[in-house]
């Protein structure tokens, strides 16, 4: 039996949703699983073998090679993908142009929440993305949307790219971020909306401590098991 809860975090991207969860894996000591970045390295691999043409992933090519690619999410937060270490690559703004384009496509989301449900089937997971609380996790213990302003997130996008070195343009992530919000809300398979029993989120003008310190209470408030964890330490 299931003894520690399943935490799915859903929203918008760039809405520091891998930080937020990341955060709340250690204070509960849980497995922290970031769904987005499967997706990622599953883009960064079309685009490495060519498989993007025109802004159009190859989607059989792509489907034929999901059996043979190995990604790998390690719980300092490194993403391997056949063995090479993608943490940075797979955050660059060429696979954020096709990141949902390519999720989009039906076999590469059956794929990934097979994968995904394998690893949180046992509970003390939480696990971020744009369908966990809706699909690939409808029964978890507590569900999150979180959001914020897209000039937030764009910000935000932008200064940790260029704290990377990343030379950048605020104005294309902007772009790229609004029209990630419509792909991702109006694709056919599996589109980001809100679960009817997630509890709503808006953190634009949130740290992550005052962030943290409403999951504290909102963990405390719902009288799930959580083995009174927030209360160690």
């Amino acid at each position: 039996m299931k003894k520690d809860l399943t935490i799915a975090i859903d929203g918008f991207s760039s809405g520091g949703k891998s930080t937020f969860a990341r955060a709340i894996a250690a204070r509960l000591g849980y497995v922290f699983i970031d769904s987005g970045a499967m997706y990622r390295a599953v883009t960064l691999w079309a685009l490495r073998h060519g498989l993007v043409a025109g802004g159009v992933p190859d989607e059989a090519a792509l489907v034929a090679a999901l059996g043979d690619m190995r990604i790998e999410l390690w719980p300092d937060g490194r993403v391997s993908l056949d063995g090479d270490d993608v943490t940075e690559a797979i955050r660059s703004l060429e696979v954020s142009e096709f990141v949902s384009r390519v999720s989009s496509i039906g076999a590469v989301r059956e794929h990934l929440v097979a994968l995904q449900r394998g690893m949180g089937r046992d509970g003390g997971v939480v696990m971020d993305g744009r369908d966990i609380g809706t699909v690939v996790f409808p029964d978890a213990d507590l569900k999150i949307f979180l959001t914020a302003d897209p000039a937030v997130r764009a910000r935000r996008r932008y200064d940790e790219l260029r704290a990377a070195g990343v030379d950048v343009s605020l104005a294309d992530i902007e772009r790229n971020i609004r029209e990630r919000d419509h792909q991702d809300q109006t694709r056919t398979i599996n589109p980001l909306r809100r679960a009817p029993d997630a509890v709503v989120l808006d953190n634009s003008n949130m740290t992550l401590g005052e962030q943290m310190e409403w999951v504290e209470k909102l963990i405390h408030s719902s009288g799930k098991n959580h083995k009174d964890l927030l209360n160690e330490g």
